[in-house]
């Protein structure tokens, strides 16, 4: 037993020394050979001062180490040239240094390195050869200058003073090629005057960089163009946008490179500013999918400045002041598909002094924004370019706000659910687009919108179209439960209100025309309420008259309230309006027209066919015009001043206003009207029509009573040049049918004592002859019970209105009643009667000229001369009275 011990001792004895020997042989080898053996059998050149191996753990220390590459212009390995101080190794892969020509090892500290750096040529895909890679676990640097540079000699990345511990460090070509030059686990780095050039448009330079318990504070970043922006133009034609960007100091901790993953904690950005300078060119589609991620758990940019420019140089959007914080910020290829191409779990964004100017100019003071609110303080928006055409905002607001309930992309589309929006004290004009905007019926962004609540305080708005401003002053609204959604056709949007309250004081609509204005308006889906509308001419009669080139009415309006009960939907696809009961009170309707223009050629339709042709339901089941005055002008060419006719006391009942499409609901309308005819005798009128008959079949009838026929002379005597002297119309009764073409029916008139005087041109003098010859003809007095006439044949001028037709309709029976039945031969006969009495005239006119010749001529000396005439108008000192 002892003698195998015995045996086992010498031999592990003899084992040691062999090794003992063995380590100081490969010793004595390295220090003598080694730097031979690797210039013949790698692609470097060493050189040392001191060496230690021991073979056994396989850690190496070497002092004084000078490296080179034996050939430079290789491009196919990685290139080194430089000193190092110290350099220690541990477990180094001995075996795979020597026989798989692959450097590797657990541990690696090199002490105030100066190195050149030269990458490997990325790996050649189609040939899928691969390059010999370096690999160390862990690897510390202290007080090292290092240079990297790509295998075109192009510098790719330096750093002074660098301290630097890495665990788990891998670099590849191509990691190189994913924007990753290095992965690690877990690092700890010092170091000055970094600078790093992912390509040739930019430079990273960083002044200092340190870490210290995970956490990594760095100094002056700066994102540098390498060109100028003309040169970039010239030389990147198809890229849109070049980018300038530095951030003076951050701070972040837990920085994890690992494979296409970028992960980093705590960010904290102090005074960044970003330039965005764009060339106008329009974005490419990337060949390449993003092939790494990003997840940043913490991000705060505090007072971030940005500016972009537009291709031209003039600035499109300018940010003096922007806080950011975000938490579980992420970006991916997931995420990047995406209309907001990041992802996070929570935000905060606010800013000051914020400009953005296009087709509109926006300039805000101050906001503030998170996934569940927003707020924005004093908001200016101004014309911008184009703004004639596309329409243009003019406005200030001193506060919007707003809460949120959703805030999503689905599919790349929008889901927005908005508790409430609150906007406060806009004052400033809105024009609209000149020429109609095109209806885009593409697919567009939006999926669906809800605003819960919105309100509108203490605002004045103009709303301009066309040179007529619309004006809300003190306007006050709320509207419920606006709904935009998608439509199933997927042809353009639907919008929806379940309700609104809206008031404004002073307000005004002016057109070219006239100004239209009320002291309050009150309106609501259930309500309207208006207050001292009134419409009012612009100009003056004379000046209307110049500018229209066909004959049309000037009116001049006025009204005490306005109310309407009911419900109407005028905001949804499926507009409607159903209106139990529409009050106007105390209105004052001055309506003027001149004959003096040439008539409007148009052919005027009748009120039930211009009822039928509004597009939406419309049904008025009860309008009421209350206690009003209504006076109608009219003048021509011949009339000395305008004709008048005046109803007061004007009382008006409609029923059942409508436009003929709801289905199952009467479409017959009834129209009552009583009022004081010109003053002076009571008027009633009763008037029906059925909007749904397309023949526009109407019925109207009426009644008048003691009525003196003077009370008629303001409008007959401009234009027929004659006048009532006496008498009454005890009962006028009319009963009419019609259409399109004409009227029909019948009319009585009761009347004594009617006489009439013709007067002249001038309405002033007096035709005694043509007055008697008038009165001839005319029936002063009717019979106890004047039988009705008839009205027939009475032909309608579709160019004419409706008014003009029922008037020709009482024309036709005034004419029957006063002249007779055959008032074609009685007209004749008037008129070869006044034909006589011209003639007479004209030969008095010719006698008394005749005479006033022969006053003029010298008297004989001798012997007066008589003529058969000169009795005759002896007498005759005063012209005859015409």
């Amino acid at each position: 037993m002892n003698k195998w011990v015995k045996k086992l001792l010498i031999g592990l004895g003899i084992l040691l020394v062999i090794l003992l020997a063995a380590n100081f042989g490969l010793n004595i080898w390295l220090k003598t050979q080694l730097p031979e053996y690797i210039k013949n059998n790698t692609d470097y050149k060493v050189s040392y001062k001191k060496l230690d191996v021991d073979l056994g753990s396989g850690n190496i220390f070497v002092a004084g180490i000078t490296v080179n590459s034996k050939d430079p212009q290789n491009t196919n390995v990685i290139g080194l040239q430089g000193t190092i101080d110290t350099l220690k190794i541990s477990r180094f892969g001995i075996y795979d240094a020597v026989f798989n020509k692959r450097i590797s090892s657990s541990d690696l500290l090199l002490a105030k390195p100066n190195l050149n750096i030269s990458l490997a040529k990325p790996v050649d895909h189609k040939t899928g050869k691969k390059r010999n890679p370096v690999l160390f676990e862990n690897i510390r640097i202290n007080k090292g200058v290092i240079n990297i540079f790509k295998h075109t000699k192009q510098k790719f990345l330096s750093v002074k003073d660098l301290d630097l511990f890495v665990e788990n460090l891998q670099m590849t070509e191509e990691s190189v090629e994913d924007k990753l030059p290095v992965v690690f686990d877990r690092y700890d780095i010092k170091g000055r005057n970094f600078f790093f050039r992912p390509d040739n448009v930019y430079a990273i330079t960083i002044s200092n960089i340190a870490t210290s318990n995970g956490q990594m504070s760095v100094g002056n970043f700066r994102l540098i163009p390498l060109l100028s922006f003309e040169q970039f133009k010239r030389f990147y034609p198809k890229k849109p946008k070049l980018f300038e960007f530095s951030i003076p100091k951050m701070d972040f901790k837990d920085v994890v490179l690992k494979k296409n993953k970028i992960s980093l904690a705590n960010a904290d950005f102090q005074n960044p500013v970003l330039n965005v300078y764009n060339t106008g060119v329009k974005p490419q589609k990337a060949e390449k999918k993003m092939n790494f991620e990003i997840n940043l758990e913490d991000v705060r940019l505090n007072n971030l400045s940005v500016l972009v420019n537009k291709p031209d140089g003039s600035r499109l959007f300018f940010a003096k002041t922007l806080n950011v914080k975000v938490n579980q910020l992420k970006f991916d290829k997931v995420t990047a598909a995406e209309v907001i191409p990041v992802g996070y779990k929570d935000f905060h964004f606010s800013g000051k002094d914020i400009q953005y100017s296009n087709h509109r100019n926006f300039a805000i003071e101050s906001f503030a924004l998170n996934p569940k609110s927003g707020e924005i303080r004093n908001l200016i928006l101004s014309p911008g370019t184009m703004a004639a055409e596309k329409g243009s905002m003019d406005l200030k607001t001193s506060h919007i706000a707003f809460n949120i309930n959703k805030f999503e992309f689905i599919d790349r589309k929008l889901n927005l659910d908005l508790k409430d929006v609150l906007v406060e004290n806009i004052n400033g004009t809105i024009k609209a687009a000149e020429s109609k905007v095109k209806k885009n019926h593409g697919q567009g962004i939006i999926q669906s919108v809800i605003v819960r609540k919105m309100t509108l305080k203490n605002s004045d708005i103009v709303y301009d179209k066309g040179m007529q401003p619309l004006a809300f002053h003190d306007l006050n609204a709320t509207v419920n439960a606006i709904e935009i959604a998608r439509k199933p056709n997927g042809q353009g949007l639907s919008f929806k209100i379940r309700d609104y309250f809206l008031t404004t004081r002073n307000f005004a609509y002016k057109t070219q025309f006239y100004n239209l204005s009320a002291s309050l308006l009150k309106l609501n889906k259930n309500k309207i309420q208006i207050n001292n509308f009134a419409m009012k001419p612009l100009v003056s009669r004379a000046q209307f008259i110049r500018m229209i080139p066909v004959e049309r009415d000037l009116y001049d309006l006025k009204a005490t309230q306005i109310t309407a009960d009911g419900s109407w939907d005028l905001f949804s696809d499926n507009k409607s309006i159903n209106a139990s009961n529409v009050t106007v009170l105390a209105a004052n309707a001055n309506i003027f027209r001149s004959k003096i223009p040439k008539d409007d050629p148009k052919i005027k339709p009748l009120y039930s066919r211009l009822l039928r042709s509004i597009k939406i339901p419309m049904t008025v089941n009860n309008l009421d015009l209350k206690n009003s005055v209504l006076v109608y002008e009219e003048d021509t060419p011949e009339s000395a001043g305008p004709g008048k006719l005046t109803f007061s006391s004007f009382n008006m009942n409609v029923k059942n206003l409508n436009s003929a499409k709801t289905k199952g609901r009467s479409t017959k309308v009834g129209i009552n009207i009583n009022c004081s005819f010109m003053n002076l005798a009571p008027l009633s009128v009763n008037w029906g029509f059925d909007v749904a008959d397309h023949t526009d079949a109407f019925s109207i009838s009426g009644k008048t009573t003691n009525l003196p026929a003077g009370g008629i002379n303001p409008f007959i005597r401009p234009y027929l040049h004659v006048t009532a002297t006496s008498g009454t119309i005890q009962q006028m009764l009319f009963n009419f049918k019609g259409n399109p073409a004409g009227i029909h029916g019948t009319f009585n008139l009761k009347h004594k004592d009617l006489k009439i005087a013709v007067l002249n041109k001038d309405n002033h003098e007096k035709k005694g002859v043509l007055t008697a010859v008038a009165n001839l003809f005319i029936r002063s007095d009717s019979e106890k019970f004047p039988e009705a006439v008839a009205v027939e044949n009475v032909e309608r001028d579709p160019t004419k209105s409706f008014f003009n037709l029922f008037w020709k309709g009482i024309e036709q029976g005034l004419k029957k009643t006063l002249i007779g039945v055959n008032i074609d031969k009685t007209e004749k006969t008037v008129k070869d009667a006044v034909s006589s009495v011209k003639e007479v005239k004209q030969t008095v006119k010719e006698l008394k000229q005749d005479i006033k010749a022969k006053k003029e001529e010298p008297k004989p000396q001798k012997k007066e001369k008589k003529g058969f005439l000169k009795g005759v108008f002896k007498k005759k000192e005063k012209p005859v009275t015409e």
